[in-house]
């Protein structure tokens, strides 16, 4: 056990100070900033400081002005009339737009004028608040107060779910579903990233001892079996490391970036989640993670230099990306058989699964059955792979991944 600790801490103590580990996490650390801080990032590029001054020409009956409320994009001015004085000023630019709200044969018709043409977001904006005024205008028609016009508006159904199967249980809600499908992305996410950075790391780490022939040196003190679990649980305990401090880096810009909106975001999605679908969710992400590197420390006994690693790795990555874009197309219908074989594949269930279990209604069984398939491949893997390891690790040979086993097994058999 000395000397098994002792290999996990010399692994551990290089690669932590390594240049890879400390660039890919701040890689990682730089990726999610700008995702919080996109709006202020892209604002800073794009010199969208501007508040757009549109004026309002409602040349109808109808109260329309407690829809254009004026925000830091955009500052309404209402009750205006002369329409001539507004385009000079849209012409001179002391106006970004005019809106023209007028009847016709009954309905809404709203004209935009401009000078300089508007930009998406500030056109999609205005859509949407006249297409409101349309329906509100429509209302208006029928003789209401302005009050009861958006009382009609805004009325919502509240909608609750029964499920007639007694031996099944109730039906997710619509947000529960949504949480658990928010969650399982970012778990799919954190998978993917992972695998990517940790993969390569193990079977380059092997490869670079083995062709540098210290491994020779390295093995006659230390059992094959001791340096293979050893290995693994150095890079696994330096994918916790990084999967600790991204974590605390997230919480501090939840907590405290944009006034705690991320925060109150992330706590909304909790709340909706069960404690099973956490555990499930922590389950599959840190097996699929094992089973991988599992597979990455078998790749690295096989090559005989770095420069072949990349070469046994491309299977193992294809079969991550592959789950990786099922994953993604199962965002918008994650109930497709597409899905649900996939799901039970272990070297992508860790990314499928937990979306299926969040946000789609399945039986207590599938989920098991899947955890299932994926420990027994683990075991399968891990007790294969350590027998093979010692067979494989002072083995040199050349070609591609299968000639390199076919090598092994005819030399040690």
């Amino acid at each position: 056990m000395s000397k098994f600790n002792l290999l996990v801490k010399q692994l551990y103590k290089s690669k932590l100070k390594s240049r890879s580990f400390v660039v890919m996490t701040c890689i990682y650390i730089l990726g999610m900033s700008v995702a919080v801080f996109w709006s202020d990032i892209k604002d800073l590029f794009t010199g969208d400081d501007h508040t757009q001054q549109i004026a309002i020409v409602n040349e109808t009956t109808a109260d329309l002005s407690g829809l254009f409320v004026s925000n830091g994009d955009m500052k309404f001015i209402q009750n205006e009339s002369n329409v001539s004085t507004l385009e000079k000023k849209v012409k001179d630019e002391k106006l970004d737009a005019i809106i023209k709200i007028t009847d016709q044969n009954g309905q809404l018709h709203a004209e935009i004028a401009t000078f300089t043409p508007l930009k998406l977001n500030d056109q999609a904006a205005l859509n949407s608040i006249l297409q409101l005024a349309g329906q509100n205008y429509t209302v208006q028609q029928l003789s209401l107060t302005p009050d009861q016009a958006a009382q009609i508006i805004g009325a919502k159904t509240n909608i609750s779910n029964k499920n007639l199967n007694e031996k099944s249980a109730d039906g997710k809600s619509e947000e529960e579903k949504q949480s658990g499908l928010w969650v399982s992305y970012a778990v799919g996410i954190l998978i993917y990233f992972f695998i990517s950075t940790f993969l390569s790391m193990i079977t380059t780490e092997i490869a670079s001892e083995k062709g540098s022939r210290a491994m020779e040196m390295l093995l006659v003190s230390v059992k094959p079996a001791t340096h293979f679990k050893a290995k693994i649980a150095g890079v696994l305990l330096l994918a916790f490391t990084q999967m600790g401090m991204i974590a605390v880096v997230f919480l501090i810009y939840a907590k405290f970036a944009k006034n705690g909106f991320i925060w109150d975001m992330a706590a909304s999605i909790v709340k909706e989640l069960s404690i099973g679908y956490v555990i499930y969710a922590i389950l599959f992400l840190l097996l699929t993670i094992i089973l991988y590197l599992i597979v990455g420390a078998l790749f690295g006994s096989l090559v005989s230099k770095v420069e072949e690693a990349g070469q046994v790795l491309m299977p193992a990555m294809m079969i991550t990306l592959i789950g990786f874009y099922v994953m993604i197309s199962g965002i918008s219908n994650p109930d497709t058989i597409f899905i649900k074989v996939f799901s039970y594949i272990p070297f992508t269930s860790g990314m499928i699964m937990p979306m299926r279990i969040g946000a789609t209604d399945i039986g207590v069984m599938v989920p098991l059955i899947s955890l299932g398939i994926l420990i027994a491949t683990i075991i399968v893997s891990y007790l294969f792979s350590i027998s093979f390891y010692k067979r494989s690790v002072l083995t040199y040979s050349s070609g591609g991944v299968i000639k390199k086993i076919k090598t092994v097994l005819k030399v040690t058999t």
